[in-house]
């Protein structure tokens, strides 16, 4: 598989990158077999870029990822964390952080946002632990969306000195908004951006966040490409989630001219939503979360269908339709 540079670093990702919040237990539980199992299978596809976050599962993707990981020799693979996210003891646990926070998992610990220097290593030192690694290749600010003085005097900063000191390979800040990584690239020194959701088939509301990137050599990483799950299916259905939320009518009826417009090509819509976000310059990787050994093998498989040229320019013709 294909890597690409992530801003002017030495740290090279490759075309697709393994979401790990999935096995984390995100929504639904997953066991460690399977777990193992999906990264196992994301390596034999050639995928050497895994991302990971404190925020998933409570810490437990962390702790998959680094055990399955163990099995590969450390040079071969890239590995991302975030940070903003501190793991502490919850004092008043209910039983599970589903409610709450999305993870199919107990609630003994609890999130404490802290977007300060000191929070930054900590969180990294921590991560660092559950991992079982000696080192973080890529560390991104993870939603600092009420945060973004704090992340802009004092987070990326604090990033910016690790990455100097040989500490880190790479800075970055992953956001499900555009506006805050805007002013972030433009005032602090970033190597990349984790954009979420936004820069994908039926979501293009990051394309001045693109272009600033482009312009100023910062990478983007696209996740997210099948927006919740709109795009991860031939045909969307009525059930379709679309940003963590049921699919609108307009969102559904938009997806699903675009599901139209791949199969008179001889394509499936999941096929270009993993290859879509690519097409752009700035675009590093494309990162989709993976819960089985399945998705792991068709989000590699789908980057590499052949695709026509008259997709692409149909569906910019629907979209220019659409605008």
């Amino acid at each position: 598989m294909r890597t690409r540079r992530l801003g002017r670093t030495e740290v090279a990702v490759t075309e697709v990158g393994f979401g790990s919040a999935p096995i984390g237990n995100l929504y639904t539980p997953t066991d460690d077999t399977t777990a193992a199992a999906a990264v196992h299978a994301a390596w034999d596809a050639g995928v050497r870029y895994f991302d990971t976050a404190p925020h998933y599962g409570l810490g437990l993707a962390e702790q998959r990822l680094g055990a399955a990981l163990a099995a590969y020799p450390r040079a071969q693979y890239v590995v991302s964390t975030k940070v903003g996210r501190l793991l502490v003891p919850n004092p008043a646990p209910t039983g599970s952080d589903l409610p709450t926070g999305m993870f199919a998992v107990p609630d003994t610990l609890t999130r404490r946002l802290d977007y300060s220097r000191d929070g930054v290593r900590r969180s990294l030192e921590a991560s660092l632990r559950r991992l079982g690694l000696d080192r973080i290749d890529v560390v991104l600010v993870h939603d600092p969306d009420d945060f973004v003085d704090q992340t802009i005097s004092e987070a990326i900063p604090a990033l910016v000195e690790l990455r100097e000191q040989g500490v880190i390979g790479a800075v970055g800040v992953g956001m499900n908004q555009w506006q805050a990584p805007l002013r972030m690239v433009r005032e602090t020194d970033l190597d990349a951006v984790m954009l979420a959701g936004r820069w994908t088939l039926v979501d293009r509301s990051g394309e001045s966040l693109m272009a600033e990137c482009e312009r100023l050599g910062v990478s983007v990483i696209a996740a997210a490409p099948y927006n919740s799950g709109l795009l991860a299916n031939d045909w969307p259905g009525d059930d379709s989630y679309f940003d963590y939320g049921p699919a609108s009518a307009d969102v559904l009826a938009r997806a699903r001219a675009l599901a139209r417009v791949a199969e008179r090509n001889g394509n499936t819509l999941p096929q270009l939503a993993m290859q879509f976000p690519l097409r752009h310059a700035a675009t590093a990787s494309v990162v989709a979360g993976v819960r089985s050994p399945e998705q792991a093998a068709s989000s590699a498989a789908r980057l590499t269908a052949p695709v026509v040229a008259d997709v692409w320019s149909d569906i910019e013709n629907r979209s220019s339709a659409d605008a």
